[in-house]
């Protein structure tokens, strides 16, 4: 059972991101101090991210600090400085498509900013870690059947899920040789408010909001396992509060965090236009290179070790979003 105690500080890395955000906002609601660090790297507006941190911001337990993973002497620094009980790593340049374009620079954020994090946590003496890892590094799974921790995930289709893959193994390696306690969390299609704009949802709901086509890769039937923000980041806080239990012991764990269903991209245009009240156009394009044809949770262990119990249903979890954007955006 998950006890209710955090560490007295939590730093997460990322934090002015989607995800990110979220989790330093629910942190903050659950009386935590929390240190948040972002480069504000420019794959999206700084904009955008800066004004996910302003009820943050406004929040006296709240310290922010501007750099990056990769600079070894910034981040002893700020470790030195904040000294979180707890660091929860979210940080990472993400997208599956960019990473064929740009393989190294992937490897540099997500591989060597881990690295350097890891390093820079064994020399300060901080022993507790939830990274972020993601679906895609179970790779194009045939069987129809759930994903499960169990299965072999040495076949990723894309630089991205190989980045994943290689912090989930470095975690396990630091686990092994000093001690660290770490729960690697596989992200299942995270949407909802403050949802990247480059991502399916936000490009459909933005298409449609403009009257302009909605572009489809292939036919429309590849199969998502679409999260809920709000689940997903109650898993996470589930994740951390368990690896801080000292009853625990120094563990390394992975759990999914999935909505454990499947909706075609078909499907999900169909319940975001009905969200919107509007008939939507189609347009069709090529499947594109390093797309999985489906993802899909099995939950159980995330269940049963951690008591995560998804509860937003995509219906809702779109309703939920529109209303966002149109707030935001003043359209939709």
């Amino acid at each position: 059972m998950v006890k209710e105690t955090y560490p007295a500080r939590v730093l997460v890395t990322g934090a002015a991101g989607f995800i990110g955000s979220h989790v330093v906002d629910r942190l903050l609601a659950d009386g935590c101090a929390v240190w948040g660090l972002d480069n504000f790297d420019p794959f999206y507006e700084r904009a955008i991210k800066e004004s996910n941190l302003e009820a943050a911001r406004a929040n006296a337990r709240f310290e922010f600090r501007e750099g990056d993973l990769r600079d070894a002497a910034f981040l002893e620094e700020l470790l030195g400085e904040a000294q979180p009980g707890a660091v929860v790593h979210l940080a990472a340049r993400a997208g599956v498509r960019p990473s064929i374009e740009e393989p190294e620079a992937y490897y540099e954020i997500n591989v060597m900013g881990t690295v350097r994090l890891l390093d820079a946590m064994r020399r300060s003496g901080i022993r507790t870690l939830v990274f972020a890892s993601s679906s895609s590094i179970y790779g194009a799974i045939t069987e129809n059947r759930p994903f499960s921790e169990e299965d072999v995930t040495d076949k990723p289709i894309s630089p991205y899920a190989a980045t994943k893959r290689a912090g989930e193994l470095l975690c396990h390696s630091y686990h092994q040789l000093h001690g660290l306690s770490c729960s690697s969390l596989r992200f299942f299609t995270v949407y909802g408010p403050r949802q990247r704009p480059d991502l399916a949802i936000h490009k459909f709901t933005r298409a449609v909001a403009r009257g302009e086509a909605i572009s489809i890769y292939g036919d429309g039937g590849a199969l998502r396992d679409y999260t809920y923000v709000e689940d997903t980041v109650d898993g996470v806080c589930r994740s951390l509060r368990r690896i801080c239990d000292p009853s625990v012991g120094p563990v390394f764990e992975v759990f999914n965090l999935g909505a454990g269903r499947m909706v075609s991209v078909n499907a999900l245009v169909t319940l975001l236009a009905k969200a919107m009240g509007v008939e939507p156009q189609i347009e069709r394009v090529a499947a594109q290179p390093g797309d999985v044809p489906r993802t899909w949770a099995d939950i159980t262990k995330a269940r049963q070790t951690l008591g995560y119990e998804p509860r937003v249903s995509i219906e809702e979890g779109l309703a939920r979003f529109v209303s966002w954007y149109r707030e935001v955006y003043g359209i939709a």
